[in-house]
């Protein structure tokens, strides 16, 4: 791909964020990012525009990386006066459903396409292209960012309208956390009850308990490594999230439930900022 193409927009560049920005660096895209933090603008290595208007004024497709639904709300009214007619916008945050929905109902009035294109893996899964692309959506606009998704390097799969991709995200993180949780209380209890944690891992992964997030979790929980590639502060929120869902669609989700419970004593314990595999520190200590 040509250097003098237009460049892709990217608002947001924390873990995500920056690894959505190497993809597209590796694949030869141009990338104009902007983000509050200058530090993690700095270290995303794009181009770093003097805010995020100037983003919408200079490219026509446009990438959200960012922490909630609120956030993504402030930065589309931010950008909204500066965007163009024909533009779309690839909303990779995980936020509620019902919010994706209105986002591309008030955009479409202003000539702008939205996709809800969630993003199933951590930032280190998509930066190596192993993540699954999940994306909600007029399917003209998804054609039009076939070569963005393709840059990314991992499947991608249309979910259907608008809203859908959030949808699925709530699914599919649901179980992952869960599956991270029980390899964490597995953990746990092989080591209160004298076993080698590591031989322990190794095992798992051998038997018919296997899951693939052993694969990018079991050695973080096992060497007590936790420098995020998905911040356990932020999994809380999706927890959040789908325990509203599921509310509002009249199911109850008991392993959800205690799930949030762990979590919370992991962020009241200081691991907000860890990564998600620190939830096993919860379940390592004794209760007092």
């Amino acid at each position: 791909m040509s250097s003098e193409t237009e460049p892709i927009g990217l608002i947001g560049t924390g873990l995500m964020g920056t690894a959505i920005a190497e993809r597209l660096l590796a694949a030869g895209f141009r990338v104009l990012a902007w983000d509050r933090d200058a530090g993690r603008l700095a270290a995303s290595r794009a181009d770093a525009a003097e805010g995020a208007p100037a983003v919408a004024r200079r490219c026509g497709r446009i990438v959200l990386s960012l922490p909630d639904s609120h956030v993504v709300e402030d930065v589309i009214a931010e950008i909204s006066p500066s965007g163009r007619r024909g533009g779309v916008i690839l909303d990779t945050s995980t936020g509620k459903p019902e919010d994706a929905v209105r986002f591309a109902a008030g955009l479409r009035e202003r000539g702008v396409d939205y996709l809800d294109a969630t993003i199933s893996g951590s930032s280190e899964q998509l930066r190596r292209g192993q993540a699954l692309a999940m994306v909600g959506g007029d399917a003209a606009a998804q054609a039009r960012c076939g070569d963005i998704f393709a840059a990314l390097g991992g499947p991608m799969v249309a979910v259907g309208g608008s809203g859908a991709a959030a949808r699925m995200k709530l699914v599919t993180n649901l179980v992952l956390g869960l599956n991270r949780a029980a390899l964490a209380e597995g953990l746990a209890l092989a080591e209160g009850l004298g076993l080698d944690a590591e031989s322990t891992a190794a095992i798992l992964k051998a038997s018919a308990a296997y899951s693939r997030i052993m694969d990018s979790k079991a050695d973080k929980m096992v060497r007590r490594e936790f420098t995020p590639v998905a911040r356990l502060s932020q999994h809380l929120k999706d927890v959040e999230l789908m325990l509203e869902a599921g509310q509002a669609a009249g199911l109850a989700l008991p392993l959800s439930e205690t799930h949030r419970a762990l979590l919370t004593r992991a962020m009241a314990g200081g691991l907000g900022d860890h990564d998600n595999s620190a939830i096993i520190e919860v379940l390592r200590r004794k209760p007092s």
